[in-house]
Protein backbone atom coordinates (compact mmCIF):
# COMPACT_ATOMS: atom_id res chain seq x y z
CA UNK A 1 0.00 0.00 0.00
CA UNK A 2 1.58 3.25 -1.14
CA UNK A 3 0.88 6.55 0.57
CA UNK A 4 2.19 10.02 -0.21
CA UNK A 5 0.37 13.07 1.10
CA UNK A 6 0.76 16.38 2.87
CA UNK A 7 1.84 16.65 6.50
CA UNK A 8 -1.37 18.33 7.64
CA UNK A 9 -2.94 17.26 10.93
CA UNK A 10 -4.72 13.91 11.07
CA UNK A 11 -8.43 14.29 11.74
CA UNK A 12 -9.35 10.59 11.54
CA UNK A 13 -7.00 7.66 12.04
CA UNK A 14 -8.19 4.06 11.66
CA UNK A 15 -6.03 1.06 12.46
CA UNK A 16 -7.03 -2.61 12.07
CA UNK A 17 -10.76 -1.91 12.03
CA UNK A 18 -13.01 -4.98 11.89
CA UNK A 19 -16.82 -5.08 11.85
CA UNK A 20 -19.72 -7.11 10.53
CA UNK A 21 -23.33 -8.15 11.02
CA UNK A 22 -24.68 -10.98 13.15
CA UNK A 23 -21.29 -12.59 13.54
CA UNK A 24 -20.56 -12.34 9.82
CA UNK A 25 -17.31 -10.36 9.31
CA UNK A 26 -17.32 -7.68 6.60
CA UNK A 27 -14.37 -5.42 7.45
CA UNK A 28 -10.99 -7.07 7.96
CA UNK A 29 -8.27 -4.99 9.61
CA UNK A 30 -9.02 -1.86 7.57
CA UNK A 31 -6.46 0.91 8.02
CA UNK A 32 -6.70 4.45 6.69
CA UNK A 33 -6.46 8.08 7.71
CA UNK A 34 -8.06 11.38 6.77
CA UNK A 35 -6.20 14.65 7.19
CA UNK A 36 -7.78 18.05 7.81
CA UNK A 37 -8.80 19.90 4.69
CA UNK A 38 -8.81 16.87 2.41
CA UNK A 39 -11.40 15.26 0.21
CA UNK A 40 -10.65 11.55 0.58
CA UNK A 41 -12.26 9.01 -1.75
CA UNK A 42 -12.99 5.45 -0.69
CA UNK A 43 -13.62 3.30 -3.76
CA UNK A 44 -14.31 -0.35 -4.44
CA UNK A 45 -16.86 -2.69 -5.95
CA UNK A 46 -20.29 -3.36 -4.45
CA UNK A 47 -19.96 -5.49 -1.33
CA UNK A 48 -16.35 -4.45 -0.69
CA UNK A 49 -17.27 -3.10 2.77
CA UNK A 50 -17.34 0.66 2.15
CA UNK A 51 -20.75 1.33 3.67
CA UNK A 52 -19.98 -0.96 6.60
CA UNK A 53 -16.88 1.12 7.32
CA UNK A 54 -18.96 4.32 7.39
CA UNK A 55 -21.55 2.71 9.64
CA UNK A 56 -18.81 1.62 12.02
CA UNK A 57 -17.39 5.15 12.11
CA UNK A 58 -20.85 6.60 12.75
CA UNK A 59 -21.17 4.09 15.61
CA UNK A 60 -24.30 2.52 14.13
CA UNK A 61 -22.68 -0.91 14.32
CA UNK A 62 -20.10 -2.34 16.72
CA UNK A 63 -16.49 -2.59 15.66
CA UNK A 64 -13.08 -3.63 16.91
CA UNK A 65 -9.77 -1.90 16.35
CA UNK A 66 -8.46 1.63 16.81
CA UNK A 67 -10.39 4.69 15.65
CA UNK A 68 -9.08 8.10 16.66
CA UNK A 69 -11.21 11.13 15.73
CA UNK A 70 -9.88 14.55 16.72
CA UNK A 71 -7.48 12.70 19.01
CA UNK A 72 -10.19 10.80 20.90
CA UNK A 73 -11.11 7.11 20.90
CA UNK A 74 -14.31 6.71 18.88
CA UNK A 75 -14.89 2.99 19.47
CA UNK A 76 -16.63 3.20 22.89
CA UNK A 77 -18.82 6.14 21.84
CA UNK A 78 -22.49 6.07 20.89
CA UNK A 79 -23.73 7.40 17.56
CA UNK A 80 -25.02 10.54 19.31
CA UNK A 81 -21.62 11.19 20.87
CA UNK A 82 -19.83 10.77 17.55
CA UNK A 83 -22.33 13.09 15.89
CA UNK A 84 -21.92 15.73 18.57
CA UNK A 85 -18.14 15.57 18.11
CA UNK A 86 -18.57 16.59 14.48
CA UNK A 87 -18.59 13.27 12.61
CA UNK A 88 -21.66 13.42 10.35
CA UNK A 89 -22.81 11.03 7.63
CA UNK A 90 -24.99 11.55 4.57
CA UNK A 91 -26.38 8.02 4.12
CA UNK A 92 -26.92 6.18 0.88
CA UNK A 93 -30.45 6.81 -0.34
CA UNK A 94 -30.67 10.22 1.44
CA UNK A 95 -33.06 8.95 4.17
CA UNK A 96 -34.96 12.21 4.45
CA UNK A 97 -38.15 12.68 6.43
CA UNK A 98 -40.38 12.54 3.36
CA UNK A 99 -43.51 13.99 4.98
CA UNK A 100 -41.68 16.92 6.54
CA UNK A 101 -40.85 20.14 4.72
CA UNK A 102 -37.42 20.82 3.30
CA UNK A 103 -36.72 23.38 5.99
CA UNK A 104 -37.83 21.08 8.81
CA UNK A 105 -35.49 18.42 7.42
CA UNK A 106 -32.64 20.92 7.49
CA UNK A 107 -33.40 21.94 11.06
CA UNK A 108 -33.28 18.28 12.09
CA UNK A 109 -29.57 18.43 11.26
CA UNK A 110 -29.16 20.99 14.03
CA UNK A 111 -31.18 19.09 16.65
CA UNK A 112 -28.19 18.87 19.03
CA UNK A 113 -27.47 22.58 18.86
CA UNK A 114 -28.84 25.32 21.10
CA UNK A 115 -27.26 28.37 19.43
CA UNK A 116 -30.34 29.81 17.72
CA UNK A 117 -28.48 32.68 16.06
CA UNK A 118 -25.89 30.25 14.70
CA UNK A 119 -28.59 27.91 13.43
CA UNK A 120 -30.31 30.78 11.61
CA UNK A 121 -27.00 31.87 10.07
CA UNK A 122 -26.21 28.31 8.94
CA UNK A 123 -29.69 27.91 7.46
CA UNK A 124 -29.09 31.01 5.36
CA UNK A 125 -25.70 29.66 4.39
CA UNK A 126 -27.03 26.31 3.13
CA UNK A 127 -29.73 28.15 1.20
CA UNK A 128 -26.96 30.20 -0.41
CA UNK A 129 -25.10 26.98 -1.29
CA UNK A 130 -28.27 25.27 -2.54
CA UNK A 131 -30.60 27.99 -3.94
CA UNK A 132 -33.02 25.32 -5.12
CA UNK A 133 -33.71 24.37 -1.50
CA UNK A 134 -34.52 27.99 -0.67
CA UNK A 135 -37.10 27.95 -3.47
CA UNK A 136 -38.57 24.69 -2.15
CA UNK A 137 -38.21 25.29 1.59
CA UNK A 138 -41.93 24.71 2.32
CA UNK A 139 -42.30 21.70 0.01
CA UNK A 140 -42.49 18.16 1.36
CA UNK A 141 -39.05 16.61 0.96
CA UNK A 142 -40.48 13.40 -0.46
CA UNK A 143 -41.96 15.26 -3.44
CA UNK A 144 -38.65 16.61 -4.71
CA UNK A 145 -36.48 15.13 -7.44
CA UNK A 146 -33.62 12.82 -6.60
CA UNK A 147 -31.06 15.55 -7.11
CA UNK A 148 -32.96 17.96 -4.89
CA UNK A 149 -33.28 15.30 -2.21
CA UNK A 150 -29.51 14.72 -2.31
CA UNK A 151 -28.98 18.46 -1.92
CA UNK A 152 -31.33 18.41 1.08
CA UNK A 153 -29.51 15.48 2.68
CA UNK A 154 -26.15 17.21 2.29
CA UNK A 155 -27.51 20.53 3.55
CA UNK A 156 -29.06 18.79 6.56
CA UNK A 157 -25.65 17.33 7.41
CA UNK A 158 -24.01 20.75 7.08
CA UNK A 159 -26.49 22.14 9.61
CA UNK A 160 -24.72 19.97 12.20
CA UNK A 161 -21.46 21.90 11.57
CA UNK A 162 -19.43 18.76 10.81
CA UNK A 163 -15.67 18.56 11.07
CA UNK A 164 -15.79 15.39 8.96
CA UNK A 165 -18.58 14.94 6.43
CA UNK A 166 -18.95 11.34 5.25
CA UNK A 167 -21.03 10.87 2.09
CA UNK A 168 -22.20 7.47 0.89
CA UNK A 169 -22.88 7.14 -2.87
CA UNK A 170 -23.58 10.81 -3.62
CA UNK A 171 -24.11 10.28 -7.36
CA UNK A 172 -26.46 7.29 -7.12
CA UNK A 173 -29.30 7.68 -9.65
CA UNK A 174 -28.51 11.31 -10.46
CA UNK A 175 -27.93 13.09 -13.77
CA UNK A 176 -24.28 13.95 -14.52
CA UNK A 177 -24.97 17.69 -14.47
CA UNK A 178 -26.39 17.44 -10.95
CA UNK A 179 -23.47 15.31 -9.79
CA UNK A 180 -21.07 17.90 -11.14
CA UNK A 181 -22.86 20.61 -9.15
CA UNK A 182 -22.66 18.54 -5.97
CA UNK A 183 -18.95 17.93 -6.47
CA UNK A 184 -18.43 21.68 -6.77
CA UNK A 185 -20.24 22.09 -3.45
CA UNK A 186 -17.87 19.59 -1.81
CA UNK A 187 -14.88 21.54 -3.08
CA UNK A 188 -16.40 24.77 -1.75
CA UNK A 189 -17.16 23.48 1.75
CA UNK A 190 -13.78 21.74 1.93
CA UNK A 191 -12.20 25.12 1.24
CA UNK A 192 -14.18 26.48 4.17
CA UNK A 193 -12.80 23.90 6.60
CA UNK A 194 -15.06 20.83 6.29
CA UNK A 195 -13.10 17.64 5.63
CA UNK A 196 -14.82 15.09 3.37
CA UNK A 197 -14.74 11.29 3.18
CA UNK A 198 -16.52 10.29 -0.03
CA UNK A 199 -17.69 6.76 -0.77
CA UNK A 200 -18.70 6.76 -4.41
CA UNK A 201 -19.76 4.28 -7.07
CA UNK A 202 -18.57 6.63 -9.81
CA UNK A 203 -14.86 5.91 -9.46
CA UNK A 204 -13.70 8.52 -11.98
CA UNK A 205 -15.80 11.22 -10.31
CA UNK A 206 -14.52 10.34 -6.85
CA UNK A 207 -10.85 10.28 -7.80
CA UNK A 208 -11.10 13.34 -10.05
CA UNK A 209 -12.45 15.43 -7.18
CA UNK A 210 -10.41 13.98 -4.31
CA UNK A 211 -6.98 14.71 -2.88
CA UNK A 212 -6.27 11.18 -1.71
CA UNK A 213 -7.86 7.81 -2.33
CA UNK A 214 -8.19 4.34 -0.84
CA UNK A 215 -9.20 1.19 -2.70
CA UNK A 216 -11.20 -1.38 -0.73
CA UNK A 217 -11.66 -5.00 -1.73
CA UNK A 218 -13.20 -7.85 0.26
CA UNK A 219 -13.34 -5.80 3.47
CA UNK A 220 -9.74 -4.60 3.43
CA UNK A 221 -7.84 -1.58 2.14
CA UNK A 222 -5.68 -2.96 -0.66
CA UNK A 223 -4.25 0.19 -2.25
CA UNK A 224 -3.91 3.90 -1.55
CA UNK A 225 -2.29 7.00 -2.92
CA UNK A 226 -2.86 10.45 -4.30
CA UNK A 227 -6.14 10.43 -6.18
CA UNK A 228 -4.51 11.71 -9.36
CA UNK A 229 -2.07 8.80 -9.26
CA UNK A 230 -4.78 6.20 -8.63
CA UNK A 231 -6.68 7.32 -11.73
CA UNK A 232 -3.59 6.55 -13.80
CA UNK A 233 -2.76 3.31 -11.96
CA UNK A 234 -3.13 0.42 -14.48
CA UNK A 235 -4.57 -1.97 -11.88
CA UNK A 236 -7.19 0.55 -10.73
CA UNK A 237 -8.09 1.48 -14.28
CA UNK A 238 -8.53 -2.16 -15.29
CA UNK A 239 -10.48 -3.20 -12.19
CA UNK A 240 -12.73 -0.17 -11.70
CA UNK A 241 -12.65 2.00 -14.80
CA UNK A 242 -12.73 -0.79 -17.36
CA UNK A 243 -9.68 0.43 -19.24
CA UNK A 244 -5.97 -0.39 -19.42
Amino acid sequence: MSETRSATEKLLEIRNLSAGYGGMPVLRDATLEVRKGEIVALIGSNGAGKTTLLRALSRVIRCEGTVQFKGRDLVPMTSDQAFTMGLVQVPEGRQLFDRMSVEDNLLMGAYCRRDQAGIAADLKRVYDIFPRLAERHLQLAGLMSGGEQQMCAMARALMARPDLLMIDEMSLGLAPVVVGQLMEVLETICGEGVTVLLVEQDIHLALSGADFGYVMDNGAIVHSGKASALIDDPLVREAYLGVM
